[in-house]
């Protein structure tokens, strides 16, 4: 073993593969702090100059490339509070908090340093949880997969925010996203409405950015100002060193949690992020900073997603079931070059299993010394008025957006989501719980047709099902009683008041979400009847207890409804910009409606000088063409118009 350790170390540091790998880490960084794209887009890039080198050149690349995307993703996470990934929620949620605090370079240090150690755990336990992690994984049976999946989107709904009720419904309203377009246990295509876009269903891409990068960008857009409202003190980036050495333990305890999490195939970071914040409250002493800018939330979030995107290769190499879509590819890099993953690769190849603990770990060290280098830099674009960095930012969501099918049928959606965004953001709906709940409906579909065939209903009762199961009980029954004991308590707060909305929430549009989605479920419940029986149990699982729980909120809502639209009429003003560059790239192209868009928010939003902004302006528009051109993609073309 420790000689197959040395030769691989050996076979990386030739000057070549290790220029490879550093050089697929840049393209993971680069790819990790662009909205959108991420690794999928990294690893697609470079794929094609893989198959120019010798096999560990080209794995070698592969792996710096996937093994820093969750940590630059940070940055994205923190600046904007948009999520590369659901599984950079939690970061998104406490670590743009601390950045609109003027704690950015706090956020960023812990981050990064949270993801080096989750990718150093993920590296060692590859190591040695091959050979044990096979039996181990083959004993989850397909009904502890599925809870473990719902365990995940209970924790996504249940840990933001005090109203239990839209975080159910938000969650329940992301599984509908999810359900949409082909089924996985008949061949039925549930709510297409007769819209071939819709057969393929929704794209992750445009769901994430939709919700969190389109609806911050606008509220941020109508503030003015810089994303932080507070001086950043960049000298003092160094209590991010201090606040994880503070938490370190957690950090660890976070990496393992989502080294558990990437066991289990197709759920992965998604849900083991989710319990790793969960565990992070839990263990808090004072839980009443979280969703307020938590640096222990972020703490626990990087260690587990970075240990979850390496401990996806134990399925990949093991069952080749890989763990998520670059995962898939880092799988078709390895058939290519004639590997052949199964549970005696460990023995016919070490020195390739050492190769990819080595590359992880290295790659894992150096890109979070890179980041952590440039935070202070990083830290200095909180405070430059946002409409300036809007242009590209949007833009940038729009080019991630397309290369979902290259239709503007993505172009709409994005701006549709964000507006349905904005509206679960002003309305006080998490939408965490959507993005998790749209990413897990695939297998967590696939997980309970295939628990319901072998088992029936008598699956609720094996042992491995009732101790994941009272994980979600538990804590209900418990917040049961207490509710029911302060409700004995003289003096206590009514059954309205300890469901009141935030401050910031504005009711005239949370009785407006409640009444949409009340009317999306009712509405999908009765088409849902039209389906073949095996396509109906992911939509009735998203349906049944969605159409309650929004009556409730719309019940709710209207007792306590005032007219507030008025409040936030210059984010409306933005939203509907946004919506009306939408029809005009569809009617004109890309160029006309993008240079329209640029120059309203450089001139009109940011005030630049017209000399300033025709200079900026032209490079950001260039940026973007040479993006498409990157991709492999051609730009919009207009239907009136045929300009691109």
């Amino acid at each position: 073993m420790f000689e197959h350790a040395l030769s691989a170390l050996d076979a990386l540091f030739d000057p070549f593969r290790l220029a490879a790998l550093f050089a697929g880490m840049m393209v993971g960084m680069v790819f990790g702090m662009l909205p959108g794209l991420g690794g999928v887009a990294a690893v697609s890039i470079l794929l094609p100059f893989v198959f120019y080198m010798d096999d560990y050149s080209g794995l070698a690349m592969l792996l710096g490339a996937v093994s820093v995307v969750y940590t630059s993703d940070t940055i994205t996470s923190v600046l904007l509070g948009a999520p590369g990934s659901p599984a950079s929620a939690p970061t998104a949620i406490e670590g743009h908090e601390l950045a609109k605090q003027g704690q950015a370079a706090r956020a960023l240090g812990v981050g990064f340093l949270a993801s080096m150690v989750g990718g150093l755990v993920g590296a060692m336990i590859l190591l040695f949880a091959i050979p044990v992690a096979g039996p181990i994984v083959l004993m989850l049976s397909t009904p502890e997969l599925f809870m473990f999946a719902l365990v995940g989107l209970f924790f996504a709904s249940s840990m933001i925010g005090k109203d239990l009720a839209k975080g159910l419904a938000a969650a329940c309203l992301g599984v509908l996203l999810g359900v949409v377009g082909p089924a996985q246990a008949a061949a039925d295509f549930r709510f297409t409405f007769g819209q071939v876009y819709l057969l393929d269903g929704f794209s992750l891409t445009i769901v994430a950015l939709g919700l969190f990068g389109v609806a911050e960008a606008i509220s941020m857009l109508a503030q003015g100002g810089g994303i932080s409202h507070e001086r950043m003190k960049v000298t003092h980036w160094g209590d991010g060193f201090r606040d994880f050495w503070a938490h370190k333990w957690l950090v660890i305890r976070s990496a393992f949690i989502g080294v558990l999490g990437g066991f289990v195939p197709a759920v992965g970071a998604s849900a083991s992020t989710w319990v790793a914040y969960g565990h992070a409250i839990r263990s808090a002493k004072d839980k009443s900073r979280f969703g307020k800018g938590e640096i222990r939330g972020v703490a626990a979030a990087e260690g587990a997603n970075n240990a979850t995107v390496i401990s996806d290769l134990v399925p990949t190499l093991l069952f080749s079931v890989p763990g998520g879509p670059a995962a898939a590819i880092f799988l078709g890099a390895l058939f290519s070059f004639g590997y052949y993953p199964g549970p005696r690769m460990i023995t016919q190849n070490p020195d390739l299993m050492f190769l990819i603990v080595w590359s992880v770990a290295l790659t894992s060290v150096v890109g979070a010394a890179i980041c952590f280098a440039i935070t202070p830099a990083l830290a200095r674009l909180t405070r430059i008025p946002f409409a300036i960095i809007a242009a590209p930012l949007i833009l940038i969501m729009v080019v991630g957006a397309y290369q979902s099918t290259s239709t503007m049928g993505d172009i709409f959606m994005l701006f549709l989501l964000g507006a349905l965004g904005w509206l679960m953001k002003h309305g006080g709906w998490p939408r965490a719980p959507a993005l998790v709940g749209f990413v897990l409906s695939g297998p967590m579909e696939q997980y309970f047709w295939l628990t319901n065939q072998i088992h029936g209903w008598s699956w609720l009762g094996r042992p491995g099902v009732l101790i994941i199961g009272s994980v979600i009980v538990i804590p209900l029954l418990l917040s049961g009683l207490r509710w029911i004991r302060t409700r004995r308590t003289p003096g206590a707060e009514g059954p309205g008041e300890e469901d009141a909305d935030p401050p910031d929430c504005n009711r005239s549009v949370a009785l407006l979400l409640a009444l949409i989605a009340c009317a999306m479920f009712v509405y999908a419940l009765w088409e849902m009847f039209t389906f073949n029986p095996a396509s109906r149990l992911m939509p009735a699982l998203a349906i049944l207890p969605g159409v309650p729980l929004t009556l409730w909120l719309v019940i709710r809502g209207w007792r306590e409804h005032e007219n507030e639209f008025s409040r936030d009429a210059s984010e409306l003003t933005i939203l509907a910009v946004l919506i009306g560059y939408t029809v005009a790239v569809w009617a004109l192209g890309l160029s006309i409606p993008t240079v329209a868009l640029i120059a309203w928010m450089l001139l009109a939003r940011a005030r630049m000088r017209i000399w300033t902004a025709l200079i900026y302006g032209g490079v950001v528009f260039a940026f973007v063409r040479l993006l498409f051109d990157l991709l492999r993609g051609d730009a919009p073309v207009g239907a009136l118009l045929p300009l691109s």
